[in-house]
């Protein structure tokens, strides 16, 4: 598929400047000829006083390829360069109206950029032979919100290496397919692949919204990864970084001497928290820019979701500010009104272009309505992550269970507005890095109860309402917390008790695919009943999930105490045998072995209000999954 370089019309500057134009990235940056006959250039800079294309093929002589400027105001400068050919790298050098300021800028629209340290950017087609057909035409039920969603995040860098040197796009996606396919996930999210200067952000701060980084490989290897995971069946999903930008000096910032992408003013334009530039929503160009490269790489790499970082620091003029630090909004209030605007627009963009994908916030504060659509005054967003979920149950677990019963409700608390959004639960990055230990190293105890808590903790999880996110290490138990600058500890994955936890997590993703009550009915009440929410003297947890249709519930038992507990008695809606679907403590998983051998008959004795009642073992430090065994 080649991006033919389209005239940039009328129409094209009129949207541009109002804010709405979804595709630049076929008027602006550098495209090649069809015919051999060299490149054509295009770069915004309206305060520019001339500007030049700098490149391999020239010389880099700034004399050589002076650009134009458009009639039409829009601030665009256009130049045609004959001899430009696949691979060779150019920057912009700019010459500012204000101050004399002269500077090289790698072009925002840029395919490819050059492989870190350096920054420049790559002339590049994007022809690539796509083979996920299948996919692509099928993938709509495989994305939506009544769908099993399992997604393993992934940070490409440090997943596997061979020989302490980084694997490329193609054999990462051929081992990452074997692998994704073994456990049982049904999506991977990358950390961000856009191209980015320091590799210890993991793609967080990047100047490339056009590029996949050259780290890996070219804009096809990446396009091959992409096809080769969807041959396979899995979706991939891209983290997307529309909040702000490094300051590096070939990238956006101060980009034709004025601050152009970002706020001028630091109380608006700087992040505290991050030391690094924030995009002027207000202004239209910049919103054109943002929404063109979220719909580049559902469009052109086939991705199947964005998942758009660090919302909540676009949606509040005060984040990470002391007051005096921040400019209010024209109500006089802390809401980014021009933000939200933009998230709105950016995501009836994504359902309208490209209907079968999701769009997914990470929000972390109670915003109302991220996920509801913008004509209710939603965001529009198709799911959020779950922040709220994931401290209360990571505060819970790392709690001793002597002390447990005084935090029942951080395991209940969850429910009481489990349906409020569309909520992804995550177990992300973000919590295994900077000092935050392991998931395993989080769990109290000696070594045998760390690891029967994390698969506890896991099958809980995976019960909840809500699609489930897990960062890679995590699912074998990982002691050592994650670095970007190593592998994964993958030789611990043969130890016999981190073998059980991936073991483990093997069978909860086949059970949740093959289940519907524990995926279709995530994000509305009918979905889930409690049995017992208030044992909080024993520790003990136990819910329903329930499908769509009259198929059968899954009971969910949790005792979150290394005491074993026999005839614990629960009230269920059948009678009849029910089947263990699985166990925690199962032996095989490297636990005690303790359970119900698999199955136990419902008694036709009432219990809190149910008609019949189990009599169940419940294992210590364990989650058990059971269903009525009359709809096998």
């Amino acid at each position: 598929m080649q991006i033919h370089h389209q005239h940039f019309g009328e129409q094209d500057s009129w949207l541009f400047r109002e804010g709405t134009h979804a595709r630049m990235h076929d008027n602006l940056g550098c495209h090649l000829h069809a015919d051999g006959s060299g490149a054509t250039f295009a770069v915004w800079a309206p305060n520019a006083r001339a500007v030049s294309v700098i490149a391999d093929w020239n010389g880099w002589d700034e004399t050589a390829l002076r650009m134009h400027p458009r009639p039409d105001g829009s601030g665009i400068w256009e130049a045609i360069a004959p001899k430009a050919t696949q691979g060779e790298v150019y920057k912009y050098r700019i010459f500012s109206n204000h101050n004399g300021y002269v500077v090289d800028k790698a072009d925002p629209f840029a395919f490819c950029a050059e492989a870190p340290p350096a920054t420049g950017s790559r002339v590049w087609s994007l022809e690539h032979e796509w083979h996920d057909g299948n996919w692509m035409a099928t993938r709509g039920p495989s994305n939506a919100l009544d769908a099993p969603i399992a997604i393993y995040e992934v940070h490409l860098g440090s997943w596997q290496r061979r020989d302490g040197q980084m694997l490329g796009y193609r054999e990462l996606a051929h081992r990452l397919a074997d692998y994704v396919i073994d456990m049982g996930f049904t999506h991977v999210e990358l950390m961000p692949v856009t191209e980015h200067p320091f590799y210890g952000s993991w793609g967080y701060q990047t100047t490339g919204y056009f590029a996949p980084t050259a780290r890996y490989g070219t804009p096809q290897d990446f396009m091959a990864f992409v096809d080769h995971l969807h041959q396979r069946g899995i979706g991939v999903l891209l983290d997307w970084v529309p909040s702000h930008f490094p300051t590096d000096e070939h990238g956006l910032g101060y980009f034709d001497g004025t601050h152009l992408f970002e706020h001028a003013d630091p109380r608006q334009g700087f992040h505290p928290e991050w030391n690094s530039s924030i995009f002027n929503y207000s202004r239209h160009e910049v919103r054109s820019f943002l929404i063109s490269s979220a719909l580049f790489w559902l469009e052109h790499y086939h991705l199947d979701g964005l998942r758009v970082d660090a919302v909540a620091s676009m949606l509040y003029l005060d984040y990470a500010r002391q007051p005096g630090e921040w400019i209010p909004n024209r109500h006089g209030g802390r809401e980014n009104l021009e933000a939200i605007e933009f998230l709105q627009d950016l995501n009836q963009a994504i359902y309208r272009e490209q209907p079968d994908t999701v769009p997914i916030a990470e929000e972390s504060t109670s915003w109302p309505l991220v996920t509801r659509p913008v004509d209710m005054g939603g965001l529009g967003f198709g799911m959020k992550w779950n922040m709220g979920w994931m401290h209360d149950t990571l505060k819970y677990f790392a709690k001793d269970p002597i002390y447990r019963p005084y935090h029942h409700n951080q395991l209940t608390f969850s429910l009481i507005y489990a349906f409020s959004e569309n909520f992804a639960l995550p177990l992300s990055h973000d919590e295994v890095v900077h000092g935050k230990g392991s998931l395993l190293n989080k769990m109290p105890g000696d070594s045998w109860q760390q690891f029967a808590n994390l698969r506890a903790m896991f099958g809980y999880m995976w019960a909840h309402p809500g699609k489930k996110l897990l960062f890679m290490g995590g699912e074998f138990g990982q002691r050592r917390e994650w670095t970007h600058d190593d592998q994964l500890e993958w030789w611990v994955a043969e130890l016999a008790e981190h073998a059980g936890v991936q073991a483990f997590v093997k069978q909860l993703n086949r059970i949740y695919r093959d289940e519907p009550a524990l995926h279709q009915i995530d994000f509305s009440p009918e979905g889930f009943e409690w049995l017992q929410a208030d044992e909080a003297d024993t520790s003990v947890f136990v819910f329903l999930r329930k499908p769509r249709t009259s198929g059968p519930p899954v009971l969910v038992a949790c005792n979150l105490t290394p005491l074993p507990r026999t005839n614990h008695c629960v009230g269920v809606p059948t009678g009849g045998v029910w089947r263990e679907l699985l166990n925690s403590d199962a032996k095989e998983y490297g636990g005690a072995g303790w359970g119900n051998m698999g199955s136990v008959s419902a008694a036709p004795l009432p219990d809190r209000g149910q008609p019949f009642s189990l009599s169940l073992t419940l294992p210590p430090l364990s989650t058990l999954l059971l269903k009525p065994a009359v709809h096998d």
